[in-house]
């Protein structure tokens, strides 16, 4: 009766996260809504900027590709492996310690090529090696193993801790990646300069500090978790639940790289609550409480209930952002940059060109809160607006259109809108969209198109 009534209660709470799942997709959490000035330290040499950058991480963390890592980082670096709070230190520390190494190696690049870290994701390598480790973990949180050295080097660690150090560096490696999709303006501003600047040490530097700012609410909470308790049938629960998390997310993943697979969700509201319905059923089969540890009933019952969890969740977050996509489809984007400049060219009238792909995740959140307003769709009738595609499967990346725009209007990141006016001149880079504003701020911007390039303290690039 126990057993039945905890199942139930959980089933209930499932429901109801699978349920907010779509809202998750399709408004996300937008961190900074600019660069917090960071482009104007940078040019100014204030060491000021360094603080700004790692405020921008940390905002960074509150973002929906980052967000879903915290529980995990408890359960690994705290309640889980770590035997006392110097362990919890250490393990926290190498979790961060790995997200740095990520973006330093990211400044460096950007110091030496100018090229952004956003499009990191169109590979399906880097793709595969995130849900890969995502797996690898979920598997260590069912019993599969337990992530550690081999014991020669844990010998030398001895002095630190004990087993956990090599899968808390390299969840800390990957999770730079993950963030990737929604690293917003503060990110792009530091790229802007590091790439103008061309100091590999410079580049490295500020993006040190800026994942530092990324990894403090990882180090704060997987250095305190120690404190949790570590026994009893609860943490097979807990564990479970966090396993599920991770294959869910490694799913969400790899769903990019199957052609056609965004076509597969249902872009409308009531398949959130069908998705739900079925996350919700594979609880009440034992997904959460049971073990693949007891019979191999019990084990087939468990496996049966996680792969309905992992579908239902997995399903409801990409019909929500298949429903984001649709409302902003119902603009009249041109998919071609020719065709549209040469359109704006004959009528006279302004250009919008949103940088866009299916892997960004604020892209999509901009979906939702700019391009669905009502008052941005009236407003864009009097624009040739042009979306160009970075996805993986888009034609525009197959033919490097997407890759010669980016270097021609000097993209460093997703998502980016820029705005040309009806004489051809593109608004300087100060007037771009480069995070997820809401209709308001976009409207506002739109507004100003006609008027900006008449002052004669802007500088505007002609493009026709």
């Amino acid at each position: 009766m126990m057993r039945s009534t905890i199942r139930s209660l959980l089933a209930l709470a499932t429901f109801a996260i699978v349920l907010a799942l779509p809202h998750v997709a399709m408004t996300g959490g937008r961190g900074a809504a600019t660069d917090l000035g960071l482009s104007r330290e940078l040019a100014q040499g204030s060491l000021f900027a360094f603080a700004v950058a790692f405020a921008g991480g940390v905002l960074t963390s509150l973002t929906p590709c980052v967000y879903p890592l915290i529980p995990i980082t408890v359960s690994i670096f705290g309640a889980r492996s770590s035997r006392s709070r110097g362990q919890a230190l250490a393990l926290s520390g190498l979790y961060v310690l790995g997200i740095a190494v990520t973006y330093s190696a990211l400044g460096a690049t950007a110091a030496l090529t100018g090229k952004a870290f956003g499009t990191a994701m169109q590979s399906p390598l880097v793709v595969g090696l995130v849900a890969a480790v995502f797996a690898a973990m979920a598997a260590s949180m069912f019993g599969a193993f337990e992530l550690s050295l081999p014991a020669s080097w844990q010998a030398r660690l001895a002095g630190v801790g004990g087993a956990g150090y090599a899968g808390a560096l390299g969840m800390g490696l990957v999770a730079g990646l993950v963030a990737a999709p929604c690293t917003g303006p503060v990110l792009a501003a530091a790229l802007a300069f590091v790439a103008t600047k061309g100091s590999v040490a410079f580049g490295v530097a500020v993006m040190f500090v800026y994942a530092l700012g990324i990894g403090l609410l990882f180090f704060v909470l997987g250095a305190t978790s120690v404190s949790l308790p570590k026994g009893g049938p609860w943490m097979e629960v807990v564990k479970s639940a966090f396993g599920v998390a991770l294959l869910a997310l490694a799913l969400a993943y790899l769903k990019d790289l199957v052609p056609g697979a965004q076509g597969l969700f249902w872009a409308a509201p009531a398949a959130a609550p069908i998705a739900a319905a079925a996350a919700a059923g594979g609880v009440l089969l034992g997904a959460l409480d049971l073990t693949f540890r007891g019979p191999a009933r019990q084990g087939v019952a468990k496996a049966a209930g996680v792969l309905l969890v992992i579908l239902g969740a997995s399903y409801a977050a990409g019909a929500g952002s298949a429903l984001a996509t649709a409302r902003a489809g119902e603009l009249p984007w041109v998919k071609d940059e020719a065709q549209a400049l040469a359109l704006a060219r004959a009528q006279g009238k302004p250009v919008v060109i949103d940088f866009w792909a299916d892997w960004c995740t604020a892209c999509k959140e901009l979906d939702h809160t700019a391009w669905s307003d009502p008052r941005v769709k009236e407003e864009a009738r009097r624009f040739v607006i042009l979306k160009i595609d970075g996805s993986e499967s888009s034609a525009a990346v197959k033919s490097g259109e997407f890759d010669r725009a980016m270097e021609k209007y000097g993209i460093l990141g997703l998502p980016t809108v820029l705005f040309i006016d009806g004489m051809g001149r593109e608004l300087p880079a100060t007037s771009r969209v480069t995070a997820a504003v809401d209709g308001t701020a976009m409207l506002s911007r739109m507004r100003a198109v006609d008027e900006a390039c008449a002052s004669p303290a802007v500088a505007c690039l002609a493009r026709w």
